[in-house]
């Protein structure tokens, strides 16, 4: 009943994850065709990518890593977990409001740190104008974060897994609206970024009141709660970030090429699918479980979901990746090839997907090794494994450069991710049998993978057999929809003919879900 119980947790944060995506690929569909690669879209990623930055060190690196495990141990208690939030909240709140501040004087600096190239051109003063209108989204949505955490750690997936829909829906209408009436699309975008941002936060909120939850902030007072917090918090908050500054440290390389930055980042996009539906949603959900299972000594139990946890990522991260591999071009192709996005430019970001690719199942892997870490509030060991990977992506980014140009920043990326799960799995190996899969996990991967292998290939062969398709217009949205079909038919029958996984598990969760 507990294994259900966690792949249908797993199975709602997904499938809102995937709707989030799925209306992510339409809002960057609409930058694509309106915006286009050039100097305006290089702009808004990197003014966008700021705020998104730093969220991942005071909202979803910092709580995720350190706030929720002590928020569910507190819970599971029956100790004061709510005045414990409220605290949290407080605190946040004038961190955020000081880094705020602070980032609009600054924006300028903030700009050239992670966009050198952009100096003196154009680029730069876009960036910077956009960066003081958006930049003020970490506020809300890192207080969305938290309360986000609060309702992961009791149980309740389904509003703060939703709350991101709300972002690419209010992107997108802003976008159509402002086309519609002949208006200037990049400033609607922009604009409507903080707007978005209020939006998630009262999502998550009155689904915190509804449950039960009053988390009102109060003024601020020190504690020896929120000291612990804070120490185990500020390693956390690089160790969760690793992703998102070593996709920083490639935008500072590939600020120096024309266009690079908006392919890289479109690259970018379509890998995200996977990670975020199978990789964060599983990060998600483990982590307070985890959490829960240790504070009741429940060592088999914490071992079996974490286990269950890493079988399901692979079993769902390995086709995908392998698909990159295999189809990138079709995929970008059809998913943004229109508008001001030209051929040129879908040839150039899907060398990028196909090297991305190779890095996906480690970048998953990541988010189901590091909650065994900070289940038991181990944010240390993570942060200097984080630090190794950065110190690797940074030194390949900029040393292989010369000779790969643009691309060196997605080589990079996909390298220090492996080198990051090496660290974990090697570093988790002190935590004894809970970080050993158990037996049914070395059973089946072998099956998964030899099943993804097959479905690779017939993938390649129908690639082949439908290449005309896709010269034409129409007809290559055809020719992916049979790409599609022709996956998941021949990967899941073969899975199970080969017995990878059972389909029974998977609707038994569904139907709890």
């Amino acid at each position: 009943m507990k294994q259900i119980r966690l792949l249908s947790g797993i199975f709602t944060v997904g499938f809102w994850t995937l709707m989030s995506r799925i209306l992510g690929f339409l809002r960057d569909i609409l930058i694509s065709s309106y915006i286009g690669p050039g100097a305006v879209m290089d702009a808004f990623v990197v003014a966008f990518r700021l705020p998104n930055l730093f969220r991942r060190f005071f909202a979803e690196g910092a709580f995720n890593a350190a706030f929720v495990p002590m928020f569910a141990k507190k819970f599971e208690a029956g100790e004061d977990a709510e005045g414990f939030a409220a605290a949290a909240l407080s605190w946040l709140s004038l961190a955020l409001l000081a880094l705020t501040g602070l980032a609009l004087v600054f924006m300028p600096a903030l700009v050239w740190a992670t966009a050198g190239g952009f100096a003196g051109d154009e680029r730069f003063d876009l960036a910077t104008g956009f960066g003081r209108i958006v930049f003020p989204y970490i506020f809300f949505i890192s207080l969305a974060a938290l309360f986000s955490g609060v309702l992961n750690a009791t149980g309740r997936f389904a509003a703060a897994a939703a709350a991101p829909v709300l972002l690419n829906i209010l992107l997108s209408c802003a976008m159509l609206y402002a086309a519609m009436r002949g208006g200037n699309v990049a400033l609607a975008l922009v604009w409507m970024v903080p707007f978005a941002g209020v939006a998630q936060l009262a999502l998550v909120a009155v689904a915190s009141r509804r449950a039960g939850l009053r988390i009102v902030p109060k003024w601020p007072r020190p504690s020896p709660e929120m000291g612990r917090l804070l120490r185990v918090a500020v390693p956390a908050a690089l160790a969760m970030g690793v992703v998102q500054i070593n996709l920083v440290v490639g935008q500072l390389v590939a600020s120096d090429y024309e266009k690079a930055v908006s392919w890289l980042y479109t690259a970018d996009r379509l890998y995200q699918l996977p990670l975020g539906v199978v990789g964060i949603a599983v990060g998600i959900v483990l982590l307070p479980d985890l959490s829960r299972r240790l504070k009741a000594a429940d060592t088999a139990g914490a071992q079996n979901a974490y286990s269950r946890a890493t079988e399901l990522s692979l079993a769902l991260t390995l086709p995908a990746a392998l698909a990159l591999l295999v189809i990138p071009l079709p995929l970008v192709s059809v998913l943004f090839e229109r508008g001001n996005f030209t051929s040129d430019d879908a040839a150039a970001t899907a060398v990028a997907v196909s090297i991305y690719g190779l890095g996906l199942p480690a970048f998953v892997l990541q988010k189901t090794l590091q909650p065994l870490f900070f289940a038991r509030e181990d944010t240390k060991s993570p942060f200097r494994f984080a630090l190794v990977a950065m110190l690797i992506n940074a030194a390949l980014a900029f040393g292989l450069k010369p000779y790969l140009g643009w691309l060196a920043p997605a080589v990079a990326a996909s390298v220090a991710a492996w080198v990051m799960v090496a660290q974990l799995g090697f570093g988790a190996l002190k935590f004894g049998e809970l970080a050993r899969l158990d037996r049914r996990f070395r059973q089946r991967i072998w099956r998964i993978v030899l099943a993804a292998l097959a479905m690779a290939a017939l993938l390649w062969a129908s690639n082949l057999a439908l290449s005309a398709l896709f010269t034409a217009g129409p007809s290559r949205y055809l020719a992916l929809a049979l790409l599609v079909l022709v996956s998941l038919v021949s990967y899941f029958g073969l899975g199970q003919l080969f017995g990878a996984f059972r389909l029974a598990e998977v609707r038994a969760a569904l139907r709890r879900g």
